[in-house]
This record gives C-alpha cells, structure tokens and sequence, in this order.
C-alpha cells in the first residue's frame, strides 16, 4: 500500500466509485458475454470478437485494479466541514496577478483535476505554493515556462461540483 496520502472530495469519491461499479456490473460482464460466445465459434485465432473482447478485458481489469487502490487509499476531505483562514485541500482560492486579473482555483485531488474548471491538484505547482497560506499573502508560481506573481484575494470551502461518471459515448 502507498505512503501517499489520497485525498479527495466526497464527489470525486462517488464518481470512482460509480466508475468502479460500471465497470464491475456493467461493461465487465458484457464483454466477457461476447468473448464466450465468440469462442464457441470455432477458430479463436482469426475470430476478431473473441481477439477484441480478451483484450478489452484486460484494459477493463487494469482499471479495475487501478480505481480500487485508489479507492482503498482515499482520504475524503469535505471543503464544508473546514473552518480556517489558511488554505488547504479543498479550498476555492481567489487570485488576483500582477495586472489585476482575477483567476479562481479550487484545490482537488489528483483524480479530480479539470484545467477547464480551474480545479488544480494540491500537488501542482499552484496548488502546492497555495497550501499554508492566508489572504493578502503573495506566491510565486515558478512553472517551466514562466514566473508569476499572486496575491491571495479570497480564500473560500464549498462545495466542489464533481460531475457524475459517465461511460464513454455517453458524455454531453
């Protein structure tokens, strides 16, 4: 078991969870219908159902793996329940940079990180020189590219909308 801690919102751990359960009750018992059935068809090894489906049942296994250490090593963490001044996992941070632009990140897990939605992982280089700090402090965000500066505007615990899981194909 990892060292590591695993933290995540209770909406990120739902939706390993649901991700977990499709493919256990779901996806996972289709494919291995298809892969029987394709191997009663005779030759195994020009049968390109019976190829696809044992090797989509290894990828399906690999997750399975995956999502259940995950699973196993996660500490949930709800933003509602954290009352301080300093930011921590779970917190929505309020930025506002050298030229007066506002930028607001929320503070997720490692598997809960959506660029688009401005939820950063507390181990990128945001979010790790985010945690400890308190409003009206500055950071220095060093990325490969660049140097920024920040001064912290708001520091706020919320809710953090982590969307359902939803299979592939079936995104809106």
């Amino acid at each position: 078991m990892s060292e590591e801690k695993n933290y995540i919102t209770p909406l990120g751990f739902k939706r390993l969870q649901d991700e977990w359960e499709y493919y256990t009750k779901v996806e996972r018992p289709e494919v291995t219908r298809v892969v029987s059935w394709a191997a009663g068809n005779g030759d195994r090894s020009e049968n390109a159902d019976y190829q696809y489906g044992k090797k989509r049942l290894r990828e399906i296994d690999k997750r399975l793996r995956f999502l259940s250490r995950r699973i196993n090593e996660a500490e949930i963490v709800d933003p509602t329940k954290i009352k301080t001044d300093k930011v921590q996992f779970g917190a929505t941070v309020t930025l506002i940079d050298e030229d007066d632009h506002e930028k607001k990140y929320s503070i997720v897990g490692v598997d809960e990180v959506d660029t688009k939605k401005a939820w950063i992982s507390w181990k990128s280089p945001i979010g790790r020189s985010l945690l400890g700090k308190k409003k009206r402090d500055t950071i220095t965000v060093v990325t490969p590219v660049m140097e920024n500066e920040y001064v912290i505007n708001k520091i706020e615990y919320k809710a953090i909308m982590i969307s359902e899981f939803k299979p592939m194909g079936e995104e809106k």
